[in-house]
């Protein structure tokens, strides 16, 4: 009993610890040719812009406008270092205006408008993005571009931190891939979303009976139950991320976000004191039509470009699909594996549920109070 409740202050405290890391690290760069000139906005996250060039100067924890405005020089620095435009003449000559603030339901983010002048009119536009490369990995932006009245949408950093954009004849094919990819990265960067699935699927490989768990005696009963749930979250968060999408239903973010937390809340806490044994897909349905308003806020970012909307939706969709499968397909080998040791069924059921239920109360206060 010592050690498992040493266990669980260790899982608890990481919990705490990690109330701040949910929040995937994106910016957003919105950019508009016409010609030779280039105008445009880059929305860097307040917290991003602390790791990139330390705005809080007094180290309290506390980032005020005053400290915002007396680091605008280092970032903006930072970001001729980290960001570049060209075109098939040379680099564009970027020049960065006023620096605002833009709140999210994320946090706040730093508004840094620019415009810049390339040798000459642009039918292929280059963009060199290497915001907080070494600092944080997982780092993307989001990329919105306008061009001749048709819209394109990638998203940069990582192995992609260098993209070129045909400006005249843009590729449907491009736009797949695109959002194919940034369905996969916001499955794996959303931790909430693995977090509730996770909670839903820990369980599936064991038997409700009496007071206690027990280990399913064969494979075949674990991956219907997975089937189940991860269909019943696949066709509910489908469904609203497409009304979303299409603009025929929206949420305000910070109630569906405070939703996805309480989500996680009820399907870990089912865990150890279970409500609901054989039928968890009803909860992975009707909390999944929450999830689904969350991840339409990425594509409401990105935008649908004209032309290839219901492409861009299919293709995003796809890849948070192809995304949750990787996840279950790595973990419930795994849990098959251990589900009959009592690290399993009196450790890691109970107390690892506990310490995700913990977090996502933190997330809930976060979000709710904004």
């Amino acid at each position: 009993m010592r050690r498992i409740a040493v266990l669980s202050a260790l899982l608890l405290l990481g919990a705490v610890s990690a109330a701040q890391a949910h929040v995937a690290s994106n910016s957003f760069l919105s950019v508009r040719v016409d010609g030779a000139r280039v105008a445009g906005a880059l929305e860097l996250a307040v917290r991003d812009a602390e790791i990139a060039v330390g705005v809080d100067s007094n180290h309290d924890g506390k980032i005020t406008w005053g400290e915002v405005r007396s680091a605008q020089a280092a970032l903006l620095q930072y970001l001729h270092g980290h960001l570049q435009l060209a075109g098939a003449d040379g680099r564009c000559a970027l020049r960065f205006g006023a620096l605002q603030i833009n709140e999210r339901i994320d946090g706040n983010y730093l508004w840094q408008p620019f415009t810049a002048n390339c040798p000459s009119a642009l039918a292929r536009l280059t963009i060199d993005y290497h915001l907080l490369d070494a600092e944080d990995p997982s780092h993307r932006g989001l990329l919105t571009l306008s061009a001749q009245g048709v819209a394109q949408t990638a998203v940069l950093g990582g192995a992609r931190s260098v993209q070129s954009f045909d400006l005249r004849h843009p590729s449907l094919g491009a736009a797949f891939i695109e959002y194919l990819q940034a369905g996969i990265w916001h499955i794996w960067s959303g931790i909430d979303h693995l977090l509730f699935l996770l909670s839903l699927l820990l369980p599936a490989v064991l038997l409700r009976r009496g007071q206690r768990w027990h280990a399913l005696p064969q494979a075949a009963p674990a991956w219907l139950n997975v089937l189940k749930v991860v269909t019943a979250f696949t066709l509910a968060h489908s469904l609203t991320l497409s009304l979303a999408a299409l603009d025929i239903i929206r949420l305000p973010g910070r109630l569906t976000e405070s939703v996805i937390a309480a989500s996680i809340i009820v399907a870990a806490v089912n865990n150890v004191f279970p409500l609901m044994t054989e039928a968890r897909w009803r909860i992975a349905f009707a909390f999944g039509l929450l999830h689904g308003f969350g991840f339409a806020s990425v594509l409401s970012e990105m935008g649908l470009p004209p032309g290839a909307r219901l492409l861009s939706l299919v293709a995003f969709n796809l890849g948070v699909e192809a995304g949750q499968l990787a996840v279950v397909l790595a973990v419930m080998p795994l849990a098959y594996l251990l589900r009959a040791t009592r690290f399993y069924q009196r450790t890691l059921m109970p107390w690892g549920s506990t310490a995700i239920a913990a977090l996502a109360l933190v997330w809930l206060i976060q979000r709710a109070a904004g």
